[in-house]
């Protein structure tokens, strides 16, 4: 496998990131590869207080930055986006060393944050534009809407997606005028500490974003006490945690957390392009996705084609926990994933349920590699059924109707994404239609959806609140002002008359305007 890392020691080749971490500390924290075990380097652990100050800075930074106007603000992530595609080939060996997945996968974060830059860059300035609308009494009381930023955002970003879910969020905050300071997770400092670098290096100003590092019991509380603010991704426990906190202080808060998102494959489903997108859709990035798919459901007209079909495929994946191209599957991030999916797997197989395709951990190919695994037989009465596994494991169950299909789909408490497989376009979108997810793609996994950038983004139910993506993922980093001007009269009884005879007046004048037909 071509490997396209540098001969520079890798202990050594991120060390220069380290100066854009917040922390007085001598203390430190090594950050290890689950390629293999090597040492990617040391970053200094941040303090509470280290965060307080960061979030004075960025107050202070923020002043200026709001007041900048927008095309500015643009131009910073125009340049941004440049930057990232002229050091792709730096972002994928990071994420790489940082997370174990295949490079095909590390690709889609580059991909990813370059189309939310072009994607923020194109629609801010119409989406923040002040707007006239009409007032109370039209010609008599003028009224503009703004849309001002929300001050200091705090993102809290996790381990899976570290580039991805490090610049998104904060390319949409820093173009509705904000500052953030950005907490990546402790297994993956680098990535976005690189990200601060691209932005450092596209003409942010200082302060405008600040990265802190430690973990996330450490330093959340004072990030959620000093937010104006929080976008969180990560498990649905730590965002109840949050939002709490969050409501506490009257703030906002916008969370994606976990999913168990099903795929529905109807009968008349082209076998192989069905094969295809489960792959996708299930082991992409390990299975440690939030949209992932976990489980799937078959039209038991197709189930004795499509079974071994998939198993064949999968026996036949290409496992490499190497830095490079040409796997169609990395590592895990660290052993606790890797107990986790034992753990799923040993349950149901206690319980019944039959391995059809892998099942073992892969040590010889990476230290926390497991193999891409298919069960079958799966109850209700098994972990795997309603629990998030996040890794390499799904299950297939067979389904009579549609309607059974969808009633399945829906029994989770779960809402993130779903998928539906068919050769009808118009079935499948009746289908996906009725199914409970915040995203929900036809004949694709999650990338039509995801990458969609235009489109909302986010969960139903315990799959979080707020929406990336879209309108909102810009204008939820605003608060909504109104400016209304009395241009003439007012509200009040005019020309002498008393307040029964004003009242018989503007009753008759809100009539009149319905009939000239404002609404």
């Amino acid at each position: 496998m071509t490997q396209t890392v540098t001969d520079t020691p890798v202990v050594n080749r991120f060390a220069p990131l380290v100066r854009h971490v917040h922390s007085s500390q001598s203390a430190m924290s090594e950050v290890y590869s689950p390629t293999d075990g090597q040492l990617l380097g040391e970053v200094p652990i941040s303090s509470p207080l280290d965060v307080e100050r960061a979030f004075h800075f960025a107050r202070l930074a923020q002043r200026r930055w709001g007041q900048e106007p927008v095309y500015r603000r643009v131009q910073v992530l125009k340049r941004f986006h440049d930057l990232v595609l002229a050091n792709r080939d730096e972002a994928l060996d990071l994420v790489q060393l940082e997370t174990g997945k295949a490079r095909k996968d590390a690709l889609e974060e580059v991909l990813d944050i370059c189309v939310n830059a072009r994607h923020y860059a194109k629609e801010a300035g119409r989406l923040l534009k002040p707007r006239r609308v009409r007032g109370a009494l039209p010609g008599l009381v003028g009224v503009k809407a703004y849309h001002r930023p929300k001050g200091v955002v705090g993102v809290i970003a996790p381990w899976n997606y570290p580039l991805t879910l490090a610049a998104s969020d904060a390319l949409a905050a820093i173009v509705a005028g904000n500052a953030v300071v950005l907490k990546p997770d402790s297994k993956t400092p680098f990535t976005a500490l690189w990200v601060a670098d691209m932005f450092e290096r596209a003409g942010l100003p200082d302060g405008v974003l600040s990265v802190v590092a430690g973990s996330g019991a450490g330093l959340g509380p004072t990030i959620v006490g000093q937010s104006d603010f929080v976008m969180f991704t990560g498990s649905t426990g730590v965002g109840r945690v949050i939002a709490a906190g969050c409501g506490e202080r009257l703030i906002g808060c916008s969370l994606e957390l976990g999913g168990k998102n099903a795929m529905v494959i109807l009968a008349d489903a082209d076998i192989q392009k069905a094969v295809d997108i489960a792959i996708r859709g299930s082991f992409a990035n390990s299975g440690q996705l939030c949209v992932s798919t976990e489980r799937i459901y078959v039209a038991q007209q197709i189930w004795d084609d499509f079974v071994p079909a998939l198993a064949e495929r999968v026996k036949h994946m290409r496992l490499s926990a190497n830095v490079g191209w040409g796997a169609d599957m990395g590592s895990l991030i660290d052993n606790g994933q890797v107990e986790t999916v034992r753990a799923h797997l040993a349950d149901a197989r206690e319980k019944g349920a039959t391995v059809v395709a892998g099942g073992n951990a892969r040590p010889e190919v990476g230290p926390y590699v497991f193999e891409p695994t298919v069960l079958t037989g799966v109850t209700d009465q098994m972990q795997a059924y309603r629990n998030e596994t996040f890794g390499p494991l799904i299950s297939l169950y067979p389904f009579a109707t549609d309607a059974e299909a969808i009633r399945l789909a829906n029994d989770s408490d779960y809402g993130l994404n779903a998928s539906v497989v068919t050769s009808d376009i118009k079935r499948g979108q009746a289908v996906a239609a009725q199914i409970k997810a915040g995203t929900v793609n036809v004949n694709e996994g999650y990338a039509a959806a995801w990458g969609s950038t235009s489109a909302p983004m986010g969960g139903f139910g315990d799959s979080g609140l707020g929406r990336r993506h879209g309108e909102d993922g810009i204008l939820k980093y605003t608060e909504s002002q109104t400016v209304a001007t009395m241009r003439a009269l007012s509200f009040g009884p005019q020309f002498g008359m008393t307040d029964e005879k004003w009242g018989d007046l503007l009753t008759k004048s809100v009539g009149l305007m319905k009939k000239a037909g404002f609404k």
